[in-house]
């Protein structure tokens, strides 16, 4: 299944390579609801809360209204996940939280799949050279994204896999990784990451993997 991608900073819809240089933006939130309308998820990624630099609160709740969202990005505590819901969204992304120093912060994610439930909580375990990346991806862990799947696979309902060498480049993702991940947990499974093509999309779909696009669709690469 295609997941289409939302990533809002500053107020507009955006686009970055590698998560750093700004590729696509744009003030015509209403023409990307309307174009994603009728999709069963999409991505939606607050990067200003993800960075601590403020957020897009109201523009969350917007989309939220009107689309059916998982909604990640600087998502830090019980209370954070408890108002990200409040406003909407069908299931909060959890990412850097879920590590403290080199390994899975266990706690928190017991904690939170027990007053929440794991049926709203999506892991996002991000990968860059074998390794998880965590903070914006610019601190490498010394765990591998297999062993932090297996970690948190008792407190959450799906895990999001982003292929980081590859983010926003348009240039393919890495189905051998994604095919590792998808035999080391039950659960379901999303993969992003440099994904492009309808064939891709198919492949991921095969093995039971949905695929979350963005710049292929924003530059209209991939017709949707």
């Amino acid at each position: 299944m295609l997941i289409p991608s939302i990533d809002l900073q500053g107020g507009k819809i955006v686009q970055l390579v590698q998560g750093e240089r700004l590729a696509v933006e744009t003030s015509d939130v209403d023409a990307w609801i309307h174009r994603f309308a009728g999709y069963p998820k999409v991505q939606l990624i607050d990067l200003d809360a993800a960075k601590g630099a403020g957020n897009n609160e109201q523009l969350v709740a917007r989309i939220c209204g009107a689309l059916p969202c998982r909604v990640g990005g600087g998502i830090r505590s019980t209370e954070r996940a408890q108002a990200i819901l409040g406003l909407g969204a069908k299931k909060v992304i959890l990412g850097s939280s879920l590590f403290t120093g080199n390994v899975v912060n266990i706690d928190f994610a017991r904690d939170l799949s027990a007053l929440l439930g794991p049926e709203r909580l999506i892991a996002a375990v991000d990968g860059k050279a074998g390794k998880v990346v965590v903070n914006g991806w610019k601190t490498s862990l010394d765990i591998t994204p297999a062993e932090a799947i297996r970690m948190l696979d008792p407190f959450v309902s799906e895990f999001l896999y982003t292929h980081v060498d590859l983010e926003g480049l348009m240039k393919g993702t890495d189905m051998n990784a994604i095919r590792a991940l998808r035999a080391t947990t039950s659960r379901a499974l999303t993969a992003a990451g440099g994904i492009t093509t309808h064939e891709e999309i198919n492949e991921l779909n095969g093995m039971n993997v949905d695929a979350v696009v963005g710049m292929a669709v924003y530059t209209g690469k991939l017709k949707i």
